[in-house]
C-alpha cells in the first residue's frame, strides 16, 4: 500500500537580488519510493517541471547547507523570515528558489513520521525479491548437473 505526503505551497523564483516571482509548487513523498522527494513546479507552461532528489538532502538542508552538483539546499533568514534556499542546475538552466522554512520543516517532519530514517529499505521488499531471484527452479538442475559425468563410460570405452 502506497502512502503519500503532499503539500502545495508557493515558492519564489529569484530572478535578481531585488526581484522574484511566485511559483506554485507541490512537495510529494511516496512510501513506495522512500528515499526520494518529488517537487513539481507549475510555471505556467503546458507541462509542469518535475525534480526528484534524496529526502535526506532536504532533511539536512533544513538545518545546514548541503548538496553539490544539481541540487544544493541551505537555510537562511531574510527580513526575519526563515527560508530554505534551493539551487537547481540542469542542462536547461539554473534556478534559485526560496521556500518558507516553516512549511518545509513541517512537511519533512510528516514524511519522517510516515517512514522513519533508517527504515526505508524495509519498504522496498529487497529481501523478498532477492529470495525469488536466488531460489533454484526445477530447470536449474539441468544447468547445474555435469553432462559429462565420470560415472558413465564414454564412447569407445568399456
Amino acid at each position: 500500500m502506497q502512502n503519500a505526503v503532499e503539500r502545495e505551497l508557493e515558492v519564489k523564483l529569484v530572478l535578481s537580488p531585488e526581484r522574484s516571482v511566485p511559483v506554485p509548487a507541490r512537495l510529494s513523498y511516496f512510501t513506495d519510493d522512500p528515499y526520494a522527494v518529488h517537487v513539481t513546479f507549475h510555471i505556467g507552461s503546458e507541462s509542469p517541471v518535475h525534480w526528484t532528489f534524496a529526502r535526506e538532502l532536504l532533511v539536512e538542508g533544513v538545518f545546514r547547507p548541503c548538496g553539490h552538483g544539481d541540487v544544493r539546499i541551505w537555510p537562511t533568514r531574510i527580513e526575519d523570515r526563515g527560508l530554505i534556499c534551493v539551487a537547481l542546475t540542469s542542462p536547461d538552466g539554473n534556478a534559485l528558489l526560496e521556500v518558507p522554512s516553516v512549511a518545509v520543516a513541517a512537511w519533512v517532519e510528516r514524511t519522517l513520521r510516515v517512514v522513519p530514517p533508517g527504515t526505508e529499505s524495509t519498504l522496498l521488499g529487497l529481501d523478498g525479491a532477492l529470495a525469488d531471484l536466488l531460489t533454484p527452479l526445477p530447470a536449474d538442475d539441468l544447468w547445474l548437473s555435469d553432462p559429462w559425468s565420470q560415472d558413465e563410460p564414454g564412447e569407445g570405452e568399456s
